[in-house]
């Protein structure tokens, strides 16, 4: 993809620059990882069984742990060392969460508060070779690719490798002892898994309401454990989640009470035991006249968050 500027009406393309380190690399992530991925640093270089972790985060939204290498080197296996990193992090829980705990002083984490299923490992790049890309292409696979590029003017790009869709898992085309044993701990959620909590009725009104969100434009449908979230583009905020039920969907916004107009009062704070942010609002929707209304509320919630 090329960059440009606008000089005198014209179109000047912004060169590419090289990336000397992988210390480099990880000194911008690091110091950036709320804003690019959504997720809480926890240290540094931390090694374990013989195993170094160039960065060791924590996702606050789904509350697990993700690993974080950086690469220069295009010989590697993203999926060897991608679950040799997972293996590590599920066989020896209780060093991570010490780990956490030591490093953070304002919250102390238990194993039972942490998501290890949805644990996660992301490796950052300059480039991935066609192999290295054509590896992450199977269902539910828990390794994300993200390329960086550096440019002139100061701009730097992460760009996220999108895995080919495809039905194939890893577990069931390999014959590998040790990706097996992780793969049964590591889950992925997909659409299937939250369709099939809901009943024919919610499904059909999901779909309705998914056709009108993605209308605003470049929306990203994420799945986690408990529910989908709508992002926009690559802002890491949902500004849209949807939780299935059997007779209705439950749909949670973000949005300040003094930015929100709900003339019918729809809109509900959650319960504080969910620990959702404190603008976050609640509502459901049982029958398809419900749509209108509640696309209005949810399209308050896209325009506040679409440029934070």
């Amino acid at each position: 993809m090329s960059i440009f500027k606008i000089k005198g009406g014209k179109l000047e393309k912004i060169k590419e620059k090289d990336i000397s380190l992988e210390k480099d690399i990880q000194k911008l992530t690091e110091l950036n990882l709320e804003r690019i991925f959504n997720l809480e640093y926890v240290s540094s270089e931390f090694s374990l069984k013989n195993l170094r972790i160039d960065t060791l985060c924590f996702n606050p939204e789904n509350k697990a742990f993700v690993v974080i290498e950086y690469k220069k080197d295009r010989s590697f296996s993203v999926i060897d060392q991608g679950f040799a990193y997972l293996s590590l992090l599920l066989n020896n829980k209780a060093d991570f969460l010490v780990e956490y705990n030591e490093k953070n002083k304002s919250r102390t984490l238990t194993r039972e508060s942490i998501n290890w299923p949805q644990s996660r490992v992301i490796f950052v790049s300059p480039f991935f070779t066609s192999h290295q890309k054509e590896a992450i292409n199977f269902k539910n696979l828990p390794i994300e690719l993200w390329e960086i590029k550096y440019y002139g003017n100061d701009l730097i790009e992460y760009q996220n490798i999108e895995p080919l869709e495809t039905s194939e898992k890893i577990e069931t085309l390999t014959g590998n002892k040790f990706i097996k044993e992780v793969t049964k701990e590591v889950k992925n959620y997909d659409l299937e898994y939250h369709l099939k909590k809901g009943s024919e009725k919610t499904r059909k009104l999901f779909y309705l309401l998914k056709e009108k969100i993605l209308e605003f434009g470049e929306i990203n449908e994420k799945y986690l454990q408990l529910y989908l979230s709508y992002k926009i583009g690559d802002n890491y905020i949902s500004f849209c989640q949807i939780h299935f039920f059997k007779e209705k969907l439950e749909i949670a916004i973000l949005i300040p009470d003094k930015k929100l107009f709900d003339s019918k009062g729809w809109a509900k704070k959650p319960p504080k035991s969910y620990g959702w942010a404190k603008n976050c609002k609640i509502f459901p929707i049982r029958s398809e006249k419900d749509i209108l209304y509640a696309m209005e509320l949810v399209r308050q919630s896209y325009e506040f968050n679409k440029n934070r």
